[in-house]
């Protein structure tokens, strides 16, 4: 399973689809953020899977870009609710071009992926458009919690891993689904490939937020401690509430109740707190716990042992980010 060869063929693919045109500004940061750097982890996810079921995973090209067109669609309005100066190293589309821009490129970026359905027969569409409408529905009832929790002070940890589950996890499940959908694969099959993605994406979320607070601000393509200013209730901030002091307790959710002028007066103490009662530990055994359940429904199907390898090794890449 040669990775980069899906890589290649889903750039060239993408590369090959028409995005510029009239009116220009709708269009234009629609391409731009299709071509911010990044790894493309759920399009080559889609193309994975097919191959794991079909000799002929080219066939899955179309719903590997409109995966990659509906993630990049939710990034585009993430930023504008979040207010984020970057994405990917570069400036959000709502910062390069204005609010409703973002606004109105991202809805065209929405109706475009369930487009790319349409290069399929009827009995395929229709599985890939139920799991899409499904999907859709759970990430924005995931960022619609998101929001939510930026305002509540009695969020649980179980709470929060509800939330990424349905905001992040479920397209990756998605990704990997829909590529076992095109190639034919037994509903038992590509279900159990939908949970391995869906545990490997609350682990690869989970790293995610260590990364906002702990990454290399120069690698880590976004500003580094954004959760932390935008009052975010992520893990680490839940787990160190969890085991602080009634005094420190009493500091976190001050600071967690309002937005400073000095941003990085606060991302400061906050991240001294989480050292003190070593949540980065934390994160990262409950990080390695989901990748471990990912792993091991993988053990559980019917498909070669390389196979079951390179989405082992895979996995496994991507819970090694150094930035």
């Amino acid at each position: 399973m040669d990775l980069s060869k899906f890589q290649q063929e889903f750039s060239e693919y993408k590369e090959a689809q028409s995005i510029i045109r009239e009116p220009k500004n709708l269009y234009e940061p629609i391409n731009y953020i299709l071509n911010l750097e990044g790894k493309k982890i759920r399009p080559v996810l889609t193309l994975i899977a097919a191959n794991l079921f079909s000799s002929t995973y080219k066939k899955a090209l179309p719903a590997a870009y409109a995966v990659e067109m509906f993630h990049n669609f939710t990034l585009v309005h993430d930023d504008i609710m979040d207010d984020a100066p970057l994405r990917r190293g570069k400036v959000t589309v709502h910062e390069k071009w204005n609010i409703n821009a973002g606004i109105l490129s991202g809805d065209a970026m929405l109706i475009i992926a369930y487009q790319y359905f349409e290069n399929y027969p009827a009995e395929i569409f229709q599985k890939l458009a139920k799991l899409f409408n499904k999907t859709a529905v759970e990430v924005f009832d995931g960022q619609q919690l998101d929001v939510d929790f930026e305002t509540r002070n009695n969020v649980t940890i179980e709470e929060y891993i509800q939330m990424i589950s349905l905001k992040t996890s479920v397209l990756i499940g998605t990704a990997l689904k829909m590529g076992a959908i095109v190639a034919n694969a037994e509903e038992a099959e590509a279900q159990k490939l939908y949970d391995f993605g869906l545990n490997l994406g609350i682990a690869f979320q989970l790293q995610d937020d260590f990364l906002d607070t702990y990454g290399n601000p120069k690698t880590f393509g976004k500003q580094v401690g954004g959760d932390i200013i935008e009052n975010k209730k992520t893990y680490l901030y839940l787990k160190a509430l969890e085991l602080s002091n009634s005094d420190d307790h009493k500091i976190l959710t001050n600071y967690y109740q309002e937005k400073l002028e000095d941003s990085q007066e606060k991302i400061n103490s906050v991240r001294l707190l989480f050292d003190k009662y070593e949540i980065p530990s934390y994160i990262k055994a409950l990080m390695n716990d989901y990748s471990l359940k990912a792993f091991s429904i993988l053990e559980t199907m019917s498909i070669d042992i390389s196979a079951k390898k390179s989405l082992l090794d895979f996995g496994k890449s991507l819970m090694t980010r150094n930035v």
